[in-house]
């Protein structure tokens, strides 16, 4: 059996960065027409969060606005996301292609993302990512919204029983820890020191996966 290399999206091998202020700042003009939304758009803060499940992202961000609202700001702040990632705004870590080549010659590689399935869908089918992965799960597919129960579904779903986690965030460190598998941290765009300090090993560039 091949081993199971299962890979976070965002701030792993997207670089979302690259259209995190457009896309934020297209939000946040509607909501400051629409929902009365004042001041700066957070930027910074979401930089913080980024990896948090989206209900616990958009509460952090809107905390004086309806669930309503935070759920139209979500679909406006993904539909904007969508049509960057489609119009190649967006790029792939360096050295991401060439890696994700060379290990998927031996290893199983899937995708674990707090995503949403249309935004990743685009990062896939605009990267042509099929072809080194087996299956992308998005954290829609399980109801506790925990990165540690969308690994525990790949697992099971596919006979998992050795392998790695390669993520930015703590949710990516505990869930590989929690399911049995290695910890890999990447110290890219959103990764905070105190976090990756949990990792098995933590690496700088993706090429030093192989």
């Amino acid at each position: 059996m091949k081993k199971a290399l299962i890979f976070d999206m965002d701030g792993t091998l997207f670089q979302t960065d690259l259209l995190l202020e457009p896309a934020l700042v297209a939000t946040f003009d509607v909501l400051r027409k629409t929902s009365g939304w004042e001041g700066d758009t957070p930027i910074e803060t979401y930089r913080k969060i980024m990896g948090a499940p989206l209900p616990v992202v958009w509460e952090t961000l809107c905390p004086q606005h309806s669930l309503e609202i935070r759920e139209k700001s979500n679909e406006i702040f993904h539909e904007k996301l969508i049509k960057l990632i489609k119009n190649h705004q967006g790029s792939l870590y360096p050295n991401a292609e060439l890696v994700l080549e060379k290990l998927s010659e031996n290893h199983t590689l899937y995708i674990a993302s707090n995503g949403q399935i249309d935004y990743l869908q685009a990062i896939v089918e605009t990267y042509h990512l099929n072809r080194f992965f087996k299956k992308v799960y998005s954290i829609q597919s399980i109801s506790s919204g925990h990165k540690s129960d969308l690994v525990k579904k790949i697992i099971d779903e596919n006979n998992i029983n050795a392998g790695a986690v390669i993520g930015d965030r703590l949710s990516d460190i505990n869930a590989a820890k929690e399911n049995g598998l290695m910890a890999i941290g990447v110290n890219f765009d959103f990764a905070q020191p105190e976090e990756l300090k949990h990792a098995d090993q933590v690496i700088h560039n993706l090429i030093e996966l192989i």
